[in-house]
Parts: C-alpha cells; sequence; structure tokens
C-alpha cells in the first residue's frame, strides 16, 4: 500500500515539534481553558438576552414614570386607575369583573 504524496508531505509536517506543541495550545484554548470557545459563545448569547431585557426595562421605566406624572396630576386619572387595577368601587356601587379567556 503506497501513501499519496500529498499525505506523506503532510504528515511530515504534522510530526514537526512545533506544529505539534502549536495544535495542543490551540486545543487547550479552544475547549480546555477557563475562557474557552463554548463558554465565550455562551457569554455572547446571554449579553445579547441582557442588552433586549435592558431596552425593554429601560421602556417601562419611561412609560411608568409618564403614567406617574399623570396619576399625580389628575385626580380622575387616579380614580380610573384606582379602579382598573384595584377593583376599588364606591359604597354605592356594585363591580363586576368580566374574565376574557
Amino acid at each position: 500500500m503506497q501513501i499519496d504524496p500529498k499525505w506523506g508531505k503532510m504528515i511530515e509536517r504534522l510530526n514537526n515539534k512545533y506544529v505539534i506543541a502549536s495544535l495542543i495550545f490551540l486545543l487547550w484554548i479552544l475547549f480546555f481553558d477557563q475562557n474557552n470557545l463554548l463558554n465565550r459563545l455562551s457569554d455572547l448569547r446571554k449579553l445579547r438576552e441582557m442588552k433586549a431585557q435592558k431596552e425593554y426595562y429601560a421602556k417601562k421605566i419611561e412609560t411608568d414614570i409618564q403614567r406617574t406624572k399623570e396619576l399625580e396630576t389628575d385626580d380622575e386619572n387616579l380614580e380610573k386607575f384606582a379602579r382598573e387595577q384595584y377593583l376599588m368601587k364606591k359604597s354605592d356601587e356594585d363591580v363586576f369583573v368580566i374574565v376574557e379567556k
């Protein structure tokens, strides 16, 4: 059985101690190190999720600030909010809660 000359040259190059050391180093960095490739990809995914959450909460804070200003300035809005959110009522009223499915 004869080895293809291309494979023979590649095997000769791989037998070099510097190539072997470099390959071992790359394998170590990619898979076994504390900051390996798998951890890095996982951290990047978490970072994207956290940025999306940050944007969501920033928008929510902005709407809550606006809603708070509305409630502090107008008594009608405050009464409407209390009725909707906390099911408050006047003493002579009946409240019917309709739950949509």
